[in-house]
């Protein structure tokens, strides 16, 4: 399978979770598809920082929940590794010595909790990355290459859902599908995201992941669209303050320039 099919396939394996939900595509339903697809028994999402808290988004059971916190709250373990390394984090067996001595807390809480794989993919677009997915089995396993190929592509949806793409009921993304059917190329947004970001960096004195966070609280904020603000701190119709808290009520740290 190409791998524009094998994107197209998953997007629309997504939208329907969400249709069946009634709603608009968020990350609980790429975590549904993911496990209705994938030989695995649960999924979640975590957002994570390394300037802010980081917390769980979403998990298909209670295991997978449980893995959310247990990592987070620990401080290791797959997802905290796939994070701050910024690649897979495949382990098909926690039962295996070595990480006995990696994950000295996780693996004996993991294996309590009823999980004995665990397969972390991170969010990631260009230098921005907002979280990890979570892919839990209750069996010793791996992926195998077209299972790990699909989990990827999970892992790249559950990144455009964060990043606040809107994705339709067909699976197609921001304008949909182009004459010739093929989906529209995601390389402006994310360029423009990443400009912003690139933007505040400078404007705030701070690193491009702080920034990031700012940029998503104030679209947050004002109940606007991600790419909405973007643009207009790309355009300069919008600046952020250096001085202002990074707590601070929108109105306090940002203005119009």
């Amino acid at each position: 399978m190409t791998a524009q099919g094998r994107s197209v396939r998953i997007r629309v394996l997504v939208a329907e979770q969400a249709a069946l939900r009634g709603a608009r595509v968020g990350v609980v339903d790429v975590c549904t598809a993911a496990v209705a697809s994938l030989p695995v028994g649960g999924a979640g999402v975590s957002a994570m920082s390394r300037t802010a808290a980081s917390h769980p988004l979403c998990s298909t059971d209670d295991i997978s929940g449980r893995l959310e916190e247990l990592q987070l709250t620990f401080g290791e373990g797959p997802c905290v590794d796939a994070f701050t390394h910024g690649t897979a984090v495949l382990t098909p067996d926690l039962r295996a010595g070595e990480l006995q001595g990696r994950w000295p807390v996780f693996v004996d809480a993991a294996l309590e909790a009823g999980a004995l794989a665990v397969f972390a993919l991170p969010l990631q677009m260009g230098a921005i990355s907002p979280g990890v997915l979570d892919l839990y089995s209750r069996v010793p396993g791996r992926l195998n290459a077209e299972e790990l190929a699909d989990a990827l592509v999970f892992a790249d949806v559950a990144t455009l859902v964060l990043l606040d793409t809107q994705i339709d009921e067909t699976g197609a993304s921001i304008g949909g599908m182009l004459p010739d059917g093929r989906l529209e190329d995601l390389g402006a947004y994310r360029a423009e995201i990443d400009q912003a970001t690139g933007m505040l960096t400078v404007q705030l004195g701070v690193g491009i992941e702080e920034a990031f966070v700012r940029l998503r609280a104030h679209a947050y904020a004002r109940g606007h669209r991600l790419a909405e603000v973007a643009a207009d701190v790309v355009a300069r119709r919008l600046s952020f303050s250096p001085n202002a808290p990074p707590n601070a009520p929108p109105d306090e740290g940002e203005g119009d320039a």
